[in-house]
């Protein structure tokens, strides 16, 4: 993560199908500059943002084969069983579930994983070796897209953790009547609304993204 703040990612769809009662795109309007109290500015576009870019063509084009998804290490498996079992559940079930199968993986600087400072995992990726903070994110939030969650309640977030002084990422899902966290320091789902040592610098989706404003 030590790159995080400067670097990215957008947009490839897992197709979906049902609606769930997160929040609309209208609805997410009474939400926004909210997102842990600070004001955000709307944004398109994602040229400075080429690691999302990334993340979401090279899943689009993804295939687990014997090769790179070799079956003692990869849980593409049991991640798409754990995805069928929640799907028609209600959506904070679905919240807890994939917080909870996504928080038991490792926690694997990208250094040891890939020789780099930052790399952004693909789903298979992190399914088979971990990942950092962005990585959780990033599973997350495919795991809620194939649930049918719509893409405008789903943001990728990049905060400052005020209280280890480091940049950090989690997920925000926003519902009708609030904005919870999906966080891989933190065992349960929480509303926005109780975290005070999180500053959000950035936040994006497939659509869009926004920079946070002091």
């Amino acid at each position: 993560m030590q790159a995080l703040v400067l670097v990215s990612i957008q947009a490839f769809i897992w197709v979906i199908g049902a609606c769930f009662p997160f929040a609309a795109a209208a609805e997410i309007q009474s939400f926004e500059r909210k997102l842990f109290s600070v004001r955000e500015d709307r944004k398109e576009g994602f040229s400075i943002f080429p690691q999302w870019v990334t993340v979401m063509r090279r899943h689009a084009d993804d295939r687990p084969t014997p090769e790179n998804c070799p079956v003692n290490l990869c849980k593409v498996p049991a991640w798409l069983e754990m995805i069928a079992s929640m799907r028609g559940h209600g959506a904070r079930d679905q919240l807890a579930v994939v917080n909870d199968f996504s928080n038991r993986f490792r926690y694997v600087l990208d250094q040891d994983n890939y020789g780099r400072s930052d790399y952004w995992a693909i789903p298979r990726e992190f399914l088979t070796l971990g990942g950092d903070c962005e990585d959780f994110a990033i599973i997350k939030y495919f795991s809620l897209r194939q649930l049918g969650v719509p893409a405008d309640s789903l943001r990728v977030v990049v905060v400052q953790d005020t209280n280890l002084r480091i940049p950090h990422a989690v997920l925000a899902v926003y519902t009708p009547d609030d904005i919870f966290i999906l966080d891989n320091q933190v065992r349960e789902v929480v509303s926005h609304q109780k975290i005070a040592h999180y500053v959000p610098v950035f936040s994006l989706n497939e659509r869009n993204w926004w920079m946070h404003l002091p």
